[in-house]
């Protein structure tokens, strides 16, 4: 095959002598065979590993690692991210209790939304996790559910910052938002919060996703860093355990992008942890990631049903589509619809000899995987693949729309154990 794009991830994912794609060392139609599903996600262990002991590498020992179980929730990637990471972002009631069943200590999680039930912050409360309240409302509720259960409860408290990022994928801070308390009226409620006898375990500030710029997020990491610290410095007490700038860190999908220079990123986290050091030497800095982590360890593979030619243009219809990878679709937020990165994942090592246009079966116009791209020549029963799946598929799906069958998912282990993370 012949990519488009330098970064394209086709020339760093291995095949085998047949041209068929491998995961983990397991060639694609053998993946396919043990998922039993014309369409799956497959997630390669070995790239996740290596992907954590690269932020590791780079960001040093100071500096914490935790997952955002949101960007990617299946059951065995977070089993074996409880070996792998400091700690777990939790977005919603499911999530917590994955986390907390796989035997994680309840110390390692952070409970963030915008918009809580009273019942999920009476479980957070009752197992022990932080609760990361993002208005004065949550707080109320979570004090009270504190007093109610007879236990103490473990709090941070979310920021909404006074700046904002220009060229973030998602905007998180700044300006008016549902997420995190207002910079200027954070104060009032730690006061609250301290007087009240929970205790107080963190603060958290997430300006933006999908960062690609190093300057941007250097800049970012460093803008919430000292907000961060001047809220400290304005509190007589004890500062709190950690400190979560977010993370933010992207990875490249459409042209025209390019990944991050890491070991960059890291220079300047690894300065603000010493420095965080030398301040509050009992506050650890804490980087909060998700789709950095899993996005690029993941792929979405899909059986080719048929081609069709329409007027002069061919189209390959293939097994699933928005109901599977809505996100693929450009119907996740895009603006301009985009191509993700793709390949035919048996025919490998052929060039690419026709342009053509992948859509799924739904009886929709937005069901277009990708638009025109230049792949080998595909028949019924070959697979496409998807690169860049590991973060926001399946469960950022409409899997149910249409009523089509759901989508099979499977970490795939290399034979070799893993080297220690």
């Amino acid at each position: 095959m012949t990519p488009s794009l330098r970064h394209h991830p086709a020339l760093f994912w291995p095949a085998d002598d047949h041209g068929n794609l491998l995961i983990a060392g397991i060639p694609l139609p053998t993946v396919a065979e043990r998922v039993g599903s014309p369409s799956f996600y497959a997630y390669d262990a070995s790239r996740l590993a290596q992907r954590i002991a690269a932020c590791r590498m780079a960001f040093g020992p100071r500096v914490r690692l935790k997952y955002a179980v949101k960007a990617n929730p299946f059951p065995p990637l977070v089993a074996a991210l409880t070996h792998w990471v400091d700690g777990f972002d939790v977005a919603s009631e499911a999530e917590m209790a994955l986390v907390l069943d796989f035997g994680a200590n309840p110390a390692m999680l952070s409970f963030a939304s915008p918009g809580k039930r009273l019942a999920a912050i009476r479980r957070a409360v009752a197992a022990g996790v932080t609760v990361t309240v993002e208005s004065a409302h949550q707080l109320d509720q979570t004090l009270a559910v504190g007093e109610a259960l007879g236990r103490t409860p473990h709090v941070a408290l979310r920021i909404n910052p006074d700046f904002q990022l220009v060229r973030a994928g998602m905007r998180m801070g700044g300006g008016p938002q549902p997420f995190g308390i207002d910079h200027e009226s954070v104060l009032p409620l730690l006061a609250r919060l301290l007087a009240s006898g929970a205790r107080w375990v963190g603060l958290h500030l997430y300006a933006g996703s999908q960062l690609l710029a190093t300057d941007q997020i250097r800049e970012a990491h460093r803008a919430s860093f000292i907000a961060l610290c001047q809220l400290i410095e304005k509190v007589n007490h004890t500062p709190p355990q950690w400190l979560n700038i977010g993370g933010g860190l992207g990875i490249p999908y459409f042209p025209g992008e390019t990944p991050l220079e890491l070991s960059v990123v890291g220079e300047e986290l690894q300065s603000l942890a010493d420095s965080l050091a030398q301040r509050f030497p009992a506050t650890a800095l804490v980087v909060e990631l998700g789709r950095y982590l899993v996005g690029e360890a993941g792929i979405f593979a899909t059986q080719v049903l048929e081609r069709k030619t329409s007027r002069g243009e061919t189209f390959l219809v293939v097994d699933a589509g928005l109901n599977a990878h809505l996100a693929a679709t450009g119907n996740l937020g895009q603006v301009l619809k985009k191509n993700y990165p793709v390949a035919i994942g048996n025919r490998m090592h052929e060039p690419a000899s026709e342009t053509v246009t992948i859509v799924g079966p739904l009886c929709t116009p937005l069901d277009r995987l990708a638009t025109r791209v230049e792949l080998p020549v595909a028949q019924p029963g070959d697979w496409v693949v998807l690169f860049q799946s590991g973060a926001y598929g399946a469960t950022a799906s409409p899997q149910r729309f249409l009523s089509h069958p759901p989508i099979g998912e499977t970490l795939i282990w290399p034979e070799k154990p893993l080297a220690q993370i």
